[in-house]
């Protein structure tokens, strides 16, 4: 048909005589500033099959020199601008000719732009108003074949106008009209552009599967793997590992519709993924035009996804199917959950914390995010104040505490399924060799096809004709080596990895699987390994952390339905926000009363089943005294204990020397001072009389000139102590 247009167009020679338009009158409005000016003549056509086919439209437009000759302008004064050829008119974003244009005429440059018609300026009206009030501006007349206009001249301005409008509406109605067409066509089921790998477009117009079963095999390892692994990314890198190659088949340039075996790439695995053509369905409409998106990325990624309800066609049991209609959605579905967002539940990572995706929030009902203090202390934190922009947050809690209980409720409900455990695995191996197996073998066939194929060429050629000769001997060998190749790799393959599983692999496999907890803490079981299994059988663990306390209730909603309580410990701050906080105060002023050392103390609370704040395995002497000094619980010894004449408690002996207590207690480590051990272990009781008193006077005195070097022996030597009714003096 375009043929037809271009013979009924009239010819170059008679289709526009420029004369005649001067002779006219139409040339009133050029002036000697235009003359002095550029004249540009700006060749445009909307595509690339309008360039190489309407030669006659692209040999009128540069017949617009002339015009401007005829019309006044030297012939070095005629610029011709047609870098935008191939380009539509519907923007100026991405034709630099048009842009160019606009610079010159914004410069001054230019005293009158020509065009065939106004559509070959533009057909979208911003772009032309644009144009026109710059003209204006700068006085730049505008000339088609109809005339020339001045864009500041009010009758000239509505003509400009309405054509520019004209323009515009007839590319609407053009796009209208292809639009509906396709939709027409689409919704029977018929439109079919570029088929996904797999599927081939028969003579007859109907789909198939590809007539090449390895293509066929790898999409559906694809899918079943997906299902296995249960991300796009793992099912890449399973791929990689076993060097399987996507066959696609071109759908432009020189090797189209033939099969070319890819390196498997995330993106193309998400593109299989998501295309409800491999469950059977057609659909149009999946990823419509964002005209903000086109607008913002000058025409890339300007298409967006949008749910399936918004799909324009969608037919199911269309063509054949990989998949059934059921696993399409379950993929859909796990897709959308390994995404990262507050309601999703993401996709196992390499982090410590075992639980990410499944914590829920008792309070807010949000899902919990991950927070790593360091490689291996992840912390469960409620992201509701940031959604929600609220000062108080709901309290988070550490990771490491629910980890333990989870881990093991879900190895004691794993025990119970060591033996299937042990027969799944077995099988799902023995069915995973066996598809490794078909794959080499359907690869090692088609390289053994191919240089059967170049032997054959090679024979049937004339031995005389060395010029093929010699190429399609060249292209026998390099097949002959691939073969060579693959061979060697699958011998290798095969001695890796065996095809039938020995019984010294059935043993192991029965061990582990009957050792769970072996198996768990096993160095080859990664952590992406450990939440994988956690999530087969837990749906979600919600956490209602008590805020003022160290008690946290824990609900675990198993895969079947059933759910348990538990109830765990976490680590808080402060020993105030224990909830036996107070109890435990008045069991140490209970022990204290009862004449029981700090040590004492500490041990027996460990017994009774206290602990500390930070959940370490036991109290000590130093954390007790602590707590006792804040509380106001006085050190020293009860008054059931009687001291002797001359005798002191060691605090007592510090504040009537004016000294700090440490300061003491180092003096009498190191002998100089006598003491005796009080019945109570832990305590020391000291003696100094009048004469020892003003003896460790001098020393304090000594001590505070900051003295170096040794003290005189008379300091530092206690004074002989009278024999006391007391046992054991020193």
């Amino acid at each position: 048909m375009s043929s037809t247009k271009t013979r009924s167009e009239p010819s170059v020679a008679s289709s526009t005589d420029w004369g005649d338009i001067v002779r006219a009158g139409r040339t009133s409005k050029i002036k000697a500033s235009h003359l002095e000016r550029l004249a540009i003549v700006y060749v445009r056509q909307s595509s690339q099959h309008q360039v190489f086919e309407h030669r006659e439209s692209k040999a009128r437009q540069y017949l617009l020199a002339d015009y401007a000759a005829q019309l006044g302008w030297a012939s070095e004064r005629v610029l011709v601008i047609d870098d935008d050829q191939g380009s539509s008119a519907t923007s100026a974003v991405e034709r630099t000719g048009f842009q160019r244009l606009l610079a010159e005429v914004t410069l001054d440059h230019v005293g009158i732009v020509l065009g065939l018609e106004m559509s070959r300026l533009s057909r979208s009206d911003k772009d032309w108003h644009h144009l026109l009030e710059l003209c204006a501006i700068f006085d730049t007349l505008l000339g088609d074949q109809d005339g020339t206009y001045d864009a500041a001249d009010p009758n000239d301005r509505l003509v400009l106008g309405l054509k520019g409008t004209m323009s515009s509406m007839e590319l609407h109605t053009m796009r209208s009209r292809l639009e509906k067409g396709r939709l027409f066509k689409a919704e029977r089921g018929e439109l079919f552009q570029c088929l996904p790998s797999g599927y081939v477009k028969l003579a007859s117009g109907g789909i198939a599967f590809d007539p090449d079963e390895q293509v066929q095999a790898v999409i559906r390892l694809v899918f079943a793997k997906f299902v296995e692994l249960g991300t796009a990314r793992a099912v890449c890198s399973y791929l990689r590992q076993q060097g399987i190659r996507l066959g696609i088949r071109p759908h432009f340039g020189p090797d189209r519709g033939e099969v070319s075996w890819c390196p498997a790439k995330v993106g193309t695995l998400y593109g299989i993924l998501h295309h409800p053509f491999y469950a059977g369905a057609y659909a149009y409409g999946r990823s419509p035009t964002d005209p903000r998106r086109k607008h913002l990325n000058h025409s890339r990624r300007a298409r967006k996804s949008v749910p399936m309800n918004q799909w324009k066609v969608l037919k199911r049991d269309c063509v054949p199917a990989y998949i059934s209609w059921d696993q399409y959605l379950r993929n859909q579905e796990q897709l959308r959950q390994n995404s990262t967002g507050w309601e999703k539940l993401g996709a196992p990572r390499q982090g410590e914390a075992l639980l990410g995706g499944l914590v829920v929030c008792g309070r807010c009902g949000r899902r919990m995010s991950i927070a790593y203090t360091s490689a291996h202390r992840g912390r469960y934190d409620c992201g509701r104040e940031a959604a929600l922009e609220q000062v108080q947050p709901c309290p988070g809690m550490r990771a490491k505490a629910l980890d333990r209980l989870v881990e093991a409720q879900v190895l004691a409900a794993l025990q119970p399924a060591a033996l299937e455990l042990s027969l799944r695995a077995v099988e799902d191996l023995k069915s995973e060799r066996d598809r490794l197996a078909k794959h080499w073998n359907r690869q090692q066939e088609g390289t053994r096809y191919e240089s059967q194929l170049a032997e054959r060429r090679y024979r049937a050629v004339d031995p005389e004709n060395r010029l093929v000769a010699r190429s399609l001997e060249q292209q026998w060998e390099k097949a002959l080596q691939e073969e060579r190749r693959l061979k060697e790799e699958f011998d290798r393959f095969q001695q890796q990895t065996p095809l039938t599983i020995s019984a010294d692999e059935r043993e192991r496999i029965d061990a582990l699987a009957t050792d769970i907890p072996a198996l768990w803490s096993s160095p080859t079981t990664t952590a992406q390994d450990r939440k994988a299994m956690v999530r087969t059988i837990v749906d979600r663990v919600v956490v209602n952390v008590h805020e003022n306390t160290e008690h946290v209730d824990v609900t675990i909603r198993w895969a079947g339905g059933f759910v348990s309580q538990h109830e765990i410990l976490r680590p808080v701050r402060e020993y105030s926000q224990l909830r036996d906080f107070d109890r435990l105060i008045q069991r140490i002023r209970e022990l204290h009363e009862d004449g029981i050392s700090s040590a004492d103390i500490a041990v027996q609370l460990d017994q009774e089943g206290f602990h500390p704040p930070r959940q370490a395995s036991k109290f000590s002497k130093s954390v007790i005294r602590q707590i006792m000094s804040r509380q106001g619980i006085k050190g020293e010894m009860p008054k059931a204990i009687r001291l002797e004449a001359n005798e002191w408690w060691e605090s007592g002996l510090a504040k009537r020397l004016g000294i700090p207590q440490t300061t003491l207690h180092h003096w009498v480590l190191r002998g100089w001072v006598r003491f005796r051990n009080s019945p109570l272990r832990g305590y020391r009781i000291l003696w100094a009389d009048d004469k020892e008193f003003a003896r460790l006077s001098r020393l304090r005195a000594q001590t505070k000139k900051q003295h170096k070097g040794p003290y005189a022996s008379e300091l530092i030597t206690p004074q002989p102590q009278k024999q006391q009714h007391h046992k054991n003096p020193r």
